[in-house]
């Protein structure tokens, strides 16, 4: 079993939290040197100290309201390289010699879409000469280099984690170390379920799942990496010596014996609503709003069409998108209007999301309806519903959400004991 194995080399990330400061900075690397003390080759993925990314945002905003991607790419990653020189340096002062390189020196090769680039290709030669030479190998999360342009790329929020799989699945790593502010994956977030219980494993399925519906302890693109080349995953806090919780192909046998129904709960508030009233209902119509949609690289989550009306042939349509893609939705729609005959858009960003997650829900009926009842006994409407598998979501007014949350929680038996959910930093990265 992967918890057990004497490791060899091991991938750790760190996030902005751990680094925020210089003290944290020095703490994280007295960690790293035991890890090498233990054994250990070890290569280090970093993001940048604190809030530095918001800070450089906020700062090209006030330079231009509309950054050219190109530049802001250039300026955004400074962050990672002021983070892995002084980690460097830190380790350095510890006795043990350290290596940083930014993504393109560690040879993370991406597409060129400026500001959410993909990671196509991972050539990591010259971290591999280095941890043979036995330096620890720093490298700068979240970019890496255009293989087209060869210009600087960011891979967007979370980004770090992502670096720090693929340069695990590359070197061919036994362990993903991801290090945040809270001691692993919880059935809900801490914040809002003081009860909240930490898992001991969780399987790449379940935590696609949680990812894509919120739980922000680890980004969804970092978790289909791993799925796609079986890296284990640990994630634990820097601030805290406690197992953390290990993302795996499949449950332990143990664990297998007491899965809940549920294994979580995850929320989202960073979506708003679109429903397009008064649609013709007609082949093709339906077909040609989501292309526009998709046109102009817009994600959608959930999607409700009402049954249309036999008076009038109309139906209404409604989605789910990013708040940040709302104006961008709206005026497409606008665009199309005149050609689709729909009669007006409404937008609502005072939406929330709640989904349950857990692949013992397979087995087990009456989980809708249980989930349903929970709602209605804590005054939560249902607005919109979505399934899969292993997953049910719903969507509530945003005022509702926090406590649809933990009444779902407690209706599941999710419930631990109070204190058991620490939030060592503050983001819950």
């Amino acid at each position: 079993m992967v918890q057990n194995k004497v490791m060899g080399l091991i991938v750790q990330k760190y996030g902005g939290s751990s680094v925020a400061d210089a003290d944290g900075m020095k703490r994280v690397a007295a960690r790293i040197v035991a890890t090498k003390r233990a054994g250990n080759q070890v290569v280090v993925v970093v993001s940048a100290m604190g809030d530095t990314t918001d800070e450089l945002i906020d700062l090209a905003n006030q330079i231009t309201p509309i950054p050219i991607g190109r530049e802001l790419d250039m300026l955004l990653t400074a962050g990672e390289r002021i983070s892995m020189a002084l980690l460097a340096m830190a380790i350095s002062n510890l006795g043990h010699e350290a290596r940083s390189f930014t993504g393109s020196q560690a040879g993370v090769i991406t597409d060129s879409a400026h500001g959410r680039a993909r990671i196509i290709d991972v050539s990591p030669g010259r971290i591999q000469e280095a941890i043979k030479e036995g330096a620890i190998a720093i490298v700068a999360g979240f970019q890496g280099v255009s293989q087209d342009t060869k210009d600087i790329t960011t891979l967007g929020r979370g980004g770090s984690d992502t670096t720090a799989v693929a340069l695990a699945a590359a070197l061919d790593a036994d362990v993903c170390e991801i290090y945040t502010d809270v001691d692993g994956v919880f059935t809900a977030d801490p914040r809002v379920v003081p009860t909240a219980r930490k898992l001991k494993s969780v399987t790449y399925e379940e935590m696609l799942e949680l990812a894509a519906s919120g739980a922000k302890v680890l980004h969804l693109r970092c978790v289909e990496y791993a799925r796609r080349y079986e890296m284990p995953i640990h994630v634990r806090s820097s601030f805290s010596t406690n197992e953390g919780t290990w993302v795996v192909k499949n449950q332990p046998e143990g664990d297998i014996m007491e899965q809940a129904i549920i294994s979580g709960i995850a929320h989202d508030k960073s979506e708003a609503k679109i429903t397009i009233v008064g649609v013709p209902d007609r082949t093709g119509v339906a077909a040609r709003i989501f292309q526009a949609i998709a046109d102009a690289d817009i994600n959608i989550d959930m999607i409700v069409q009402n049954v249309s009306a036999a008076s009038t042939g109309l139906t209404d349509i409604s989605f789910t998108l990013p708040k940040s893609e709302g104006p961008n939705a709206t005026s497409t729609l606008q665009r199309i209007q005149g050609e689709v005959g729909f009669a007006s858009i409404q937008y609502d960003d005072q939406i929330g999301k709640l989904s349950l997650i857990g692949a013992g829900m397979r087995s087990h009926p009456g989980v809708t309806a249980n989930f349903f009842a929970a709602m209605s006994e804590a005054g939560v409407n249902i607005e919109m519903i979505s399934t899969s598998e292993i997953r049910i979501s719903i969507v509530c007014r945003a005022a509702d959400l926090e406590r649809g949350v933990r009444a779902a929680h407690t209706a599941f038996e999710l419930d631990g004991e109070p204190g058991e959910a620490v939030v060592y930093g503050g983001s819950g990265r």
